[in-house]
């Protein structure tokens, strides 16, 4: 599962002699040349129409957030009084099993599942208190894989969650990268002795997010040629390092390979597949593969620095296509919502280490967005209340 690597300091190549993640002096100060470049963002100077967005259009289905702290009645209520505030109907939890936090005597950070007693005590406070308004997805530790009897556990599990009340499965990125077998060799993402897990996802009709890889500029070069380059040094554990991990080719591929494999199993591709940046690819994995969605969690920059192509994409695929946001933080929402709703420009992004560019409004035709905000999800997640959303 998920871990934190030691926090080694890396040596980032530098733009120009003053390149440093923090602040620098005011340019009147000091020579401009000196500047950082992470320091320079100066406000636009455009004055063009604007129309926020705080609410949405049409009540939407969250299909990629994530709760780890939901420790409580009050807290529950606090998450669907935002919800309730920003036209969200229903929240999809990812991380239903959650993590506990291991330390081993080195002081190095792992962090395994929760048990499923967890996961059930979860969906009890969830329905206790808002039926129906957050649900969640189980999630599969597939560390020792290989093990005898391990796929007939996981395969268990599953079941056992499922009519538990989870309504799919989560996948998240260490599969491929991180997670190891009972050999301890690299996990693939298209490993066949994970097929049973699959297959039983199939067999229960829920749906499998999955997150593989990470943008592709994390495995680049950090230098001037490097999209990424401000969050490679912001958060420099990001960073790939060709000569010890799979390649992002290796794992995309991979990844490919399972959802080939499986064509009765629903995928959702977590982050546009990490090609928001190529729709054009992954318009043409959606037309070989009928079983895979995909949502765009993390990566509406992407869409909004190619208004009129994601438009167009995004109108063609419309059947495709979910809302995700990713990380809980209800001040971020509007931001999706000018996006998808207004033809808006140059307008900024809200975490600037996704995206030093402004972006623009879509204008996405009404029966899209209704589409994207709530129709595919209704269709592709079980057993959510139709009764929460327009006929």
């Amino acid at each position: 599962m998920p871990r934190t690597r030691s926090m080694a300091i890396l040596a980032v190549p530098l733009l120009t002699a003053g390149l440093v993640a923090q602040e620098a002096p005011p340019a009147a100060k000091g020579d401009p040349k000196d500047l950082s470049f992470m320091a320079y963002d100066p406000p636009s100077t455009l004055v063009v129409p604007e129309h926020p967005v705080s609410r949405a259009r049409y009540p939407f289905v969250d299909v990629h957030n994530h709760q780890f702290e939901l420790t409580g009645a009050e807290k529950v209520r606090e998450v669907v009084k935002a919800m309730d505030a920003m036209n969200m109907a229903v929240m999809v939890n990812l991380s239903g099993r959650g993590f506990r936090r291991i330390v081993d005597a080195a002081g190095v950070e792992t962090y395994r599942l929760q048990d499923q007693a967890y996961l059930r005590d979860l969906i009890a406070l969830t329905e206790g208190v808002a039926p129906g308004r957050i649900v969640h997805f189980t999630n599969v530790d597939f560390d020792g894989a290989g093990a005898p009897g391990w796929a007939e556990r996981a395969v268990r599990e599953l079941q056992q969650d499922v009519a538990a009340g989870a309504r799919g499965l989560k996948i998240y990125k260490s599969l491929g990268m991180d997670d190891r077998d009972a050999a301890g060799e690299r996990l693939h993402v298209d490993d066949p002795r994970l097929d049973p897990v699959f297959e039983a996802c199939a067999r229960l009709g829920v749906p499998v997010l999955i997150h593989t890889a990470d943008p592709a500029s994390f495995w680049q070069p950090r230098d001037a040629r490097n999209e990424r380059l401000y969050e490679l040094i912001e958060i420099p554990d990001r960073w790939r390092d060709p000569a010890k991990n799979p390649s992002w080719a290796t794992l995309i591929a991979e990844q490919h390979n399972l959802f080939r494999r499986h064509p009765r199993t629903a995928f959702i591709d977590a982050h546009l597949g990490w090609m928001g940046n190529d729709l054009g690819r992954l318009g043409k994995l959606l037309d070989e593969l009928p079983n895979v969605q995909t949502e765009i969690g993390a990566v509406l920059a992407e869409l909004g620095r190619q208004p009129r192509f994601a438009r167009e994409w995004l109108t063609r695929y419309q059947d495709r296509v979910m809302f995700g946001k990713d990380t809980w933080a209800a001040s971020e929402y509007p931001t999706y919502f000018r996006t998808l709703e207004t033809a808006d420009d140059a307008f900024p992004y809200y975490r600037r280490r996704h995206a030093f560019w402004k972006i623009y409004g879509l204008d996405l035709p009404d029966d899209v967005l209704r589409k994207l905000y709530y129709a595919n999800a209704l269709r592709v997640v079980p057993r959510l209340d139709k009764g929460r959303f327009p006929s």
